[in-house]
């Protein structure tokens, strides 16, 4: 592979192939009874849009994680090199630090302001792979020091690429459950419709990339039984693409703002999405 490459900008001509395939086929499983929620136009367009200056915002961001693993590259515990096992090694490890940043992003309102963009389309389909978040910057933290494995930053870069070329597609409705053994192993259609589900068994469930197998580890697993609501808990009911990238922002401020107590308000913008402060006793 060519060092200088970003595998997901090559892969753009295949999104957008199977999108027009995904929009075609939803339009004919829906014309036969399948319930399939399909496309709608301001939907693709604000994720088109959003993916577009992600593909700018988080480029600037990734020059960043490549400046960082070149330094802790140098202080690298082993040397893999460039075949078989350090590509084995490199998508795994991305796959597991990928994992952690995921659930964090869910598990902190700072940080979930930063990825709740990609969870605000109320319709699941290709185009919602790329309504990707404007500032992740806790990837600046995560990723980096993968390269003390002994893995060279272009490569490291390009298994992020492939990884987020996996998820996209993962994003659909017209691929039903897969063979029980891939549904163990790896992260498919089916597991990634709960995670963007707002049902209550279904939040914060499925943060793998890849492999599921990290939620199965650790607790976060969730499988697909009853038909998933996409979207939020509270859904903004906008496709613009500025009320997309920074609502929770603005409702982090506006929170800490009123509570009660500086704890209050410190936990208003670190603590679990969900949390709300007491009332105060009359």
């Amino acid at each position: 592979m060519d060092k200088n490459l970003d595998p997901t900008l090559v892969a753009i001509p295949f999104f957008v192939a199977a999108m027009v395939w995904e929009y075609r086929a939803t339009k004919r499983e829906g014309g036969a009874g399948a319930a399939l929620l399909g496309y709608e136009r301001r939907d693709t367009v604000a994720s088109l849009v959003t993916g577009g200056i992600s593909v700018v915002t988080v480029g600037v961001l990734h020059l960043g994680i490549f400046a960082l693993a070149s330094l802790f590259y140098e202080r690298r515990l082993f040397t893999l090199g460039q075949g078989p096992l350090a590509w084995a090694v490199g998508m795994i490890a991305w796959d597991f630090a990928y994992y952690w940043l995921h659930r964090w992003e869910h598990a902190s309102r700072i940080l979930w302001a930063t990825h709740v963009s990609h969870h605000s389309s109320q319709r699941y389909n290709f185009s919602t792979a790329l309504r990707q978040p404007w500032a992740p910057l806790l990837t600046t933290v995560t990723f980096p020091p993968l390269a003390l494995l002994g893995l060279e930053p272009w490569l490291l870069m390009a298994c992020g690429g492939l990884n987020l070329i996996y998820q996209f597609l993962v994003h659909t409705e017209t691929v039903s459950k897969l063979h029980p053994a891939l549904e163990f192993v790896f992260n498919t259609p089916s597991h990634h419709r709960v995670h963007h589900g707002s049902n209550p068994q279904y939040l914060d469930k499925n943060h793998g990339g890849i492999l599921i197998l990290w939620d199965r580890m650790f607790g976060s697993f969730e499988p697909e039984v009853e038909p998933v609501v996409y979207g939020l808990v509270k859904n903004i009911e906008s496709f613009n693409v500025w009320t997309i990238f920074v609502h929770e922002v603005v409702a982090i401020a506006r929170d800490a703002w009123r509570a009660p107590s500086w704890g209050d308000k410190l936990r208003c913008v670190f603590a679990n999405p969900g949390w709300k402060p007491k009332p105060r006793a009359d």
